[in-house]
């Protein structure tokens, strides 16, 4: 994946006080509720609205889980079925009428709460798989109850695999171990806190009125058109302290450059939604978009031979080369009266459609 960056964000001068960063999504959004979205767009929104507990610290080598709400990492039972998680006081919502003017803290029960929505058939999460295979004690009875007797998800209820055990402490327990459930405590999707009040408050329309503990909030939304980012004016005091890898000495100035300073870098982001690939290399080209991935079609111009094009050099553009884990996969339509079906003859025609396939070209 190759990206393309500008100089400096607008805003860095000082007639523009604000440190505006405009880039542009391929996809449109869905909508942003952790419980009900799964597409990337949208999962890339909720990430900078949303906290899980903890977070990645993506310069470290290699990767490594650190807290984000949480105070520490989770205390983790010696067969790795029992998590327990304590929050860091103090850390606000984003202000909303659904508070009646009055500032909401994270608590632990928050998170039981937004583990529970997804469970909830009413939400119809698109996450339920990750918590499903989970197996949290208890809380598939929950779910079936409703689902059996179409009646309302049971909140109050306390199951052993769930519970709050202080204000700042929550537990999950699991029917078998699974040391790598830590990690989903990384996923704001579908593990971003959300406060009971703002559900209540906004019903149906909760992916339209997203309230959460992160660096920013919504500040504006053209559905499938614009969205507006601003600096979430509650949120914590948290500062870029990262060190650049060994592997990655070309970010050592950079990382550098910004470590002791407070987040969210910059004051307010702007997204625009352009599908189509011809547009966005053009407002990139002409100032429009501060960061772009480089589609496919327009590669060799942007980095010919693999270096940066010189006419956007000379703007100060920098030019970043990623890879990415990709997996692509082929399927057989197996109703289709030409390949389907599994007679010897039609299984025989697939293997050999799949040998005489270049998967590496």
């Amino acid at each position: 994946m190759a990206a393309l960056a500008g100089a400096a964000p607008p805003g860095a001068t000082q007639n523009a006080p604000l440190k505006t960063l405009r880039v542009c999504f391929a996809v449109p959004e869905t909508g942003f509720d952790p419980a009900q979205v799964q597409d990337q767009y949208s999962s890339t929104i909720i990430n900078h609205i949303f906290d899980a507990p903890l977070r990645y610290d993506y310069m470290a080598r290699p990767v490594q889980l650190i807290p984000n709400t949480a105070a520490a990492l989770p205390e983790v039972s010696s067969d790795f079925r029992t998590f327990t998680v304590r929050l860091r006081p103090g850390i606000l919502f984003q202000d909303d009428a659904a508070f009646n003017g009055h500032p909401r803290e994270l608590v632990a029960a928050d998170y039981v709460y937004s583990i529970k929505r997804v469970f909830d058939p009413r939400w119809k999460s698109q996450m339920l798989f990750i918590l499903e295979a989970a197996k949290i004690v208890g809380i598939d009875l929950l779910r079936q109850r409703a689902l059996k007797d179409k009646q309302r998800f049971d909140y109050v209820r306390e199951i052993d695999g769930l519970r709050v055990l202080d204000r700042y402490t929550f537990q999950i327990r699991l029917e078998q171990p699974n040391p790598r459930f830590v990690y989903t405590l990384a996923l704001a999707l579908p593990l971003g806190a959300v406060a009971r009040e703002v559900v209540e408050a906004y019903g149906d329309q909760i992916a339209a009125h997203p309230v959460g503990t992160g660096p920013f909030r919504l500040a504006q939304w053209v559905r499938t058109s614009r969205i507006v980012l601003e600096r979430n004016p509650t949120y914590r005091d948290e500062i870029y302290e990262f060190a650049a890898p060994a592997d990655a000495p070309h970010l050592a100035r950079e990382v550098e450059r910004l470590r002791g300073r407070r987040v969210p870098l910059v004051d307010r982001v702007e997204v625009t939604i352009i599908q189509e690939a011809q547009p966005r290399w053009l407002s990139f080209e002409q100032g429009s978009l501060d960061h772009l991935l480089v589609p496919i079609e327009y590669g060799t111009l942007a980095a010919p031979n693999g270096k940066l094009a010189p006419s956007l050099a000379r703007r100060g553009v920098r030019h970043d080369v990623t890879p990415m884990a990709d997996l692509a996969m082929s399927y057989f339509n197996m109703e289709h009266p030409l390949v389907g079906g599994y007679t010897p003859e039609k299984v025989a025609l697939r293997r050999a459609i799949s040998l005489g396939f270049d998967g590496e070209d």
